[in-house]
């Protein structure tokens, strides 16, 4: 077996719209493709060695075991590899489920598509699945050895790019809101929301978080000061730089025993307590000298450990830390016993679990020593025997819920200190004997103030109740229900999308507000171009989603994109599918319009429940995209008579009309009528049908997203077919005694709706210089030849400068092929390279001609009319003069005479 392609999905996908996290491989089963599992000697009893857990797995025939029945009775090894793929993930921890295998067009090719959690250990289990089958038809069996090492190499994937669980914790309670989430490129970033209503966040700090606050409890002697001279009780310390000064400072707290700390550490970090000797001491002046510069020397006060976590200025849980200890139980030395509690589930490395497994240092033999044990010794039942002075859960610790015992004084308390600190979520360290009397009475103090406190010990205590800690955090960054999103527009189909998309964003920009977008020639932020390029997928979305000053967002989603990667964006307000035709066919498994309008129906399906598809009631398969939706439907069509729509508006539906000339939305038993067609520059006088098409769709998605009819009037008015609004669409250029028209046309769909449009012209010749991207299928160039037969008089093929693996000259030939099969007495030439056949074609024109440019290079194009001298580029408001009169044989001369 040989994996030729693994592409990882991350949003609403072909594959699945509930699904977002999935890994396609395309696998080619090569000597095994005509094999099931039941001919493969000795292949059943090889998997179950190797992966008893199988035996979970339903499959098909719907009961426990039912994997395995198919894999006896028979079938395909894409179909097997899939299921090991998933139980590779299960097995390292990761709960996974969702999986599917499809043969594609070429025989024995497959594509396996299974679920993950971890990007790097969805792609590893795909490709160790493809091993470890091919190893059992090879050998009968997958090492153990080998099995153990991938496992264990998903586990340090998962576990390389955890979270943690305090951004965890927040990230799960996001979700649970619906809030979106995103991790940002640099510093542990991530981001909830969207656009001008995100938040960012770094572990528990935020993007309120004040940086004097965190400053001020950085540095631990500063916040002891100014909590003394506030009435805060706070331990006697002072702060040294030198050994030599180390002694003073022991007498100056009082004596043994005391603390000594880094002033800027954390986690517990370079800290001794209960220092009892001054051999003690130096060793931890040391240890801290290993974290700071400057030590704080502080004494040490009796009592119970406990964290207090304060958010928006209020307590919000409080946890009892305990050192990490053993329990004696008269057989086991410590030694035994640490690697015992060790082996508790729910210790990990790090920060990686609910607890940490415990790891010993050069203070715990200090503190055994202490109690007069070894390693070795053996406690008797019931002792507990203190491994770590200090009780962060990062040296092994475990923490016990005490929220609801704190009493009410000491809550008002720490919600004093941390707005003396200024911070909006913080951590205090209090060491009291009985956190249910006030610190006033117990002799208690407030050691420490800590940003970016961890969550763990709340969300998940060794005993008491957990504490939904994020939801506290949710509600101060989105209180009361104030919006993490913003508004999203999707907008695909074949034939278009760019067009609809800059002509919604531009309605959107008469409301005021900024608008993001992507389209095919670039990213753009209200009227400036960010990043130039075919930007139609899910890493463009992403640039708009994460700009802080968007307010919404306007989203070209192409076929090539959802393919590649998905979405990209969990679900939108509106989806826009304008049309569903013959395209990029046989690209990417996509062999037919009926699965191309699958795929392009990922837009209609993610919208949210409260939001829009907007579906174009003409095209029977974008149409038959209301059946897959959650969403509300709207339709626009050109045919006012439309069975579908009026059903659909009597059923309280709305819908956009082109009816008696007008752009219209109907609803109920009212039609608002926007704009007259020839008053629409887009639309070319009203005599480019798709145009108005297009228009019709990006009115209707305005207005059921509250954008007034009188705003979508303004945009419409004021958005022209210009190369500076729409580059290479309908770009018509007035050259004196000819016209030039530049226009992306590249498939059949838009030959037709360019033919509608190039056929009113009837003056002069009708030259089309023509060709069409090299990935296309033969007869796809075969059709475009015989489109252009019936359009233009004199026929320039060309092709394009990236042939896409197609050889030099092929497609030239297959299109001249459909022009001779419709026409053979047709005039045509064929000059493959672009820039010529452009000049040949502007070069030859007659007066009075349109010469008709589609062009691989947009730009190039563009260039090469323009240094003939352009008089003007024609603003089709403009140009409707000589469309329109062109009927009655009027030429172009009547458009200079407008423009004059």
């Amino acid at each position: 077996m040989r994996i030729l392609k693994i592409q990882t999905l991350r949003g609403p996908n072909y594959w699945s719209i509930r699904r977002h996290k999935l890994i396609v491989m395309r696998l080619d089963l090569e000597t095994l493709a005509d094999t099931p599992s039941n001919q493969i000697p000795g292949f059943y009893e090889g998997l179950v060695e190797a992966l008893p857990s199988l035996e979970g797995h339903y499959c098909s025939p719907g009961c426990r075991g039912g994997f395995l029945m198919r894999v006896r009775e028979g079938t395909m090894m894409g179909h097997i590899v899939e299921h090991v793929a998933l139980e590779l993930q299960e097995l390292a921890g990761m709960h996974v489920g969702f999986g599917r295998t499809r043969e594609t067009a070429t025989p024995g090719v497959y594509q396996v598509v299974i679920e993950y959690i971890n990007e790097e250990a969805g792609r590893y289990a795909g490709r160790a699945a493809v091993r470890l089958c091919q190893s059992i038809v090879d050998r009968g069996r997958y090492p153990k050895a080998e099995l153990d090492q991938d496992i264990q190499d998903l586990k340090d994937f998962w576990r390389d790019a955890s979270l943690g669980p305090s951004t965890e914790a927040i990230v799960k309670e996001a979700e649970k809101r619906g809030i979106p989430w995103m991790p940002l490129a640099a510093r542990f970033l991530i981001q909830l929301g969207y656009g001008v209503n995100q938040k960012r966040m770094q572990a528990t700090m935020t993007d309120n978080t004040g940086i004097l606050g965190v400053e001020l409890a950085c540095d631990k002697e500063a916040t002891k000061r100014i909590l003394a001279a506030n009435g805060v009780p706070v331990p006697r310390g002072t702060v040294i730089n030198f050994l030599d000064d180390l002694e003073e400072a022991i007498e100056h707290v009082g004596g043994y025993p005391i603390v000594i700390k880094p002033s800027d550490g954390n986690h517990g970090r370079g800290i001794t307590i209960d220092i009892r000797s001054w051999d003690e001491a130096e060793a931890a002046y040391e240890a801290a000298r290993q974290v700071s510069r400057s030590i704080i020397v502080e004494r040490y006060y009796v009592g119970r450990d406990h964290r207090v976590l304060v958010v928006d200025g209020k307590v919000v849980a409080v946890a009892e830390r305990v050192p990490a200890h053993v329990v004696g139980n008269g057989r086991s030395s410590i030694a035994e016993l640490i690697e015992e509690t060790n082996q508790d589930p729910n210790r990990g490395e790090g920060h990686d679990n609910v607890l940490t497994k415990i790891e010993l240092d050069r203070t715990s033999y200090q503190l055994l020593e202490r109690q007069g044990y070894t390693l070795k010794s053996v406690p008797p039942k019931g002792t507990i025997c203190s491994l770590r002075a200090t009780a962060n859960l990062s040296t092994g610790g475990s923490a016990v819920d005490r929220t609801d015992e704190i009493h009410p004084e000491n809550v008002w308390l720490a919600q004093r200190v941390v707005r003396i600190i200024g911070l909006d979520i913080a951590g205090l360290d209090i060491v009291t004997s009985d956190i249910s009397r006030p610190l006033r009475e117990m002799d208690a103090v407030i050691v420490e103030v800590n940003a970016a406190p961890g969550f763990r010990m709340h969300v998940a205590p060794s005993q008491g109740i957990p504490r939904n800690v994020a939801g506290a955090v949710m509600d101060m960054l989105f209180p009361n229900e104030k919006p993490s999103r913003i508004p999203i527009l999707s907008v695909t189909g074949t034939n278009g999308k760019t067009t609809t998309t800059r002509l919604l964003a531009h309605i959107y920009k008469q409301t005021g507000i900024v608008v993001g977008y992507t389209t095919t020639d670039g990213t753009y932020i209200g009227d400036y171009l960010v990043e130039a390029g075919d930007n139609t997928g899910p890493q463009s979305a992403h640039v708009i989603l994460q700009d802080p000053t968007v307010e919404v967002a306007v989203l070209e989603s192409a076929r090539g994109g959802i393919l590649r990667s998905g979405l990209g964006f969990e679900a939108a307000n509106i989806g826009v599918v304008l049309n569903v035709a013959a395209d990029h066919l046989g690209i990417g498994d996509i062999d037919t319009i009926e699965q191309l309008a699958n795929l392009k129906s990922v837009v209609a399906e993610a919208v949210y429940p409260d939001g829009y598809a907007v579906l174009n009631a003409d095209d029977h398969r974008v149409a038959a995209m209301a059946e897959k939706t959650k969403a509300n439907i709207a339709y626009f069509t050109m045919n006012p008579d439309s069975e579908l729509v009026r059903n659909h508006i009597q059923k309280g539906g709305v819908a956009a009309v082109y009816e008696n000339g007008y752009l219209s939305i109907v609803k109920g038993d009212w039609t608002h009528r926007i704009e007259r067609a020839e008053n629409i520059p887009l639309t070319m006088g009203g005599k480019a049908p798709f145009m108005i098409a297009n228009a019709l769709a990006a009115s209707l998605a305005a207005f059921v997203q509250n954008v007034t009819i009188e705003q979508i009037r303004a945009g419409l008015r004021t958005f022209r077919a210009s190369v500076s609004q729409t580059p290479g669409r309908m770009n018509l250029f007035n050259l004196g005694k000819y016209h030039a028209l530049v226009d992306y046309a590249h498939n059949p769909a838009s030959y037709e709706a360019l033919g509608s449009f190039v056929r009113n012209w009837t003056t002069g010749q009708r030259i089309g210089v023509i060709g069409g991207p090299g990935d296309r299928r033969d007869e796809d160039f075969v059709t475009l030849g015989k489109l252009s037969a019936d359009i233009f008089d004199y026929i320039i093929v060309k092709e394009d400068d990236d042939t896409r693996g197609r050889p030099r000259g092929s497609a030239s030939d297959l299109i001249i092929q459909g022009i001779t099969q419709v026409k053979p007495n047709c005039r045509f030439e064929s000059i493959l390279d672009e820039t010529q056949a452009i000049n040949k074609g502007l070069d030859m024109a007659p007066d009075g001609s349109l010469v008709v440019i589609l062009p691989e290079s947009v730009n190039r194009a563009i260039k090469l009319i323009k240094v003939r001298g352009v008089q003007e580029e024609i603003q089709p408001q403009s140009a409707t003069t000589s469309v329109s009169d062109s009927q009655n044989g009027v030429g172009p001369s009547s458009v200079v005479n407008t423009l004059i």
